[in-house]
């Protein structure tokens, strides 16, 4: 008898880690709905083709299937190595990483200084007025971009053009030009990218303490002032974050603007790896190789963004993980 009150007594035993994980999901069950579409995009857009790298390593006929996939003789690291060695491989990386070392340069800042100008505006309305605004170009597709810088720098109709050449008396051309296209390439990223992109500074100055700014008006800082010692240090974490997004970015340097804008004529300061492959890979019905490129791509995009989460913890800083 005493051995059953025992028993009876004696504590429930800890669940597994089966059980745990069973009773954390039910517990939060609609969390878990909310969040399954997002999961499944990524499941079937980005992680389930992940099984096509198997072409990068293949010589896949552009014709064959799936079938064509599994048949295809396997030729190991070929198209890596005619990549490598191939004619414009130093052209098309030095292209890549200057167009979007200058985008990082001038884009990158461009938004923070945005914030810090409108955190300092005092009147609503108008603050609200030039929040509208500045996003507008988000919504505008590239398409709709080109045609319009076209319209207004193009050598043949361009506002712009003529106006210059009316004037000067010479003939203009900017988007035929190297020496002016990467500029308009990064400025009209700018424009197109500035405002989107300082919302999130903006929602981060929104949680830094009134009262820090009070001391700081005590002790005698002035606007610049309390920006540099107050507003930049609270939101010192989402500059790291996104600017290791950014670097993580680098080797992609804006197919679609590039790709819309550019003509032969400036190959030579604009053919990107993204173009390059497009070129050769897709419209060649090069897909083995247009694989091989991107994987190149995708491994060496997360070294640089392993090396920048390395680096923003040395300086003491969060990172992403």
């Amino acid at each position: 008898m005493e051995q059953q009150i025992q028993s009876m007594t004696a504590p429930y035993p800890a669940p597994g880690r089966l059980g745990r994980l069973v009773r954390r999901l039910w517990k939060y069950r609609f969390y878990y709905l909310l969040a399954a579409p997002g999961i499944l995009y990524f499941i079937i857009f980005h992680y389930l083709p992940m099984a096509g790298i198997v072409i990068a390593f293949k010589d896949v006929s552009p014709f064959g299937g799936i079938q064509g996939i599994i048949d295809a003789p396997w030729v190991g690291l070929k198209h890596f190595d005619r990549f490598l060695n191939s004619f414009f491989f130093w052209n098309v990386v030095e292209n890549t990483l200057v167009i979007s070392g200058l985008k990082i340069l001038f884009g990158f800042p461009a938004p923070i200084i945005f914030a810090l100008l409108l955190n300092e505006v005092m009147r609503t309305s108008f603050k609200r007025i030039v929040q509208t605004i500045s996003y507008l170009p988000h919504f505008i597709s590239w398409v709709v971009v080109t045609g319009l810088i076209a319209a207004l720098i193009g050598t043949t109709g361009g506002l712009v053009t003529a106006a210059l050449n009316d004037l000067t008396g010479q003939q203009w051309s900017f988007l035929t030009n190297p020496q002016y296209f990467r500029w308009i390439l990064v400025f009209s990223h700018v424009w197109k990218t500035i405002g989107w992109s300082s919302i999130i500074y903006l929602a981060a100055m929104s949680g830094i303490d009134t009262h820090l700014y009070e001391a700081a008006a005590i002790d005698g800082a002035n606007r610049l002032q309390q920006a540099r010692h107050v507003t930049l240090p609270g939101i010192s974490f989402v500059i790291v974050i996104l600017f290791i997004f950014e670097v993580g970015h680098i080797l992609d340097a804006g197919f679609e603007q590039i790709l819309l804008l550019y003509s032969p004529a400036v190959y030579s300061v604009s053919d990107i790896i993204d173009t390059y492959v497009y070129r050769e890979g897709l419209l060649g019905l090069k897909y083995s190789f247009a694989a091989a490129v991107g994987l190149f791509k995708a491994v060496l995009s997360l070294v640089l963004i392993l090396g920048a989460n390395k680096l923003a913890h040395r300086l003491g800083q969060p990172g992403i993980w």
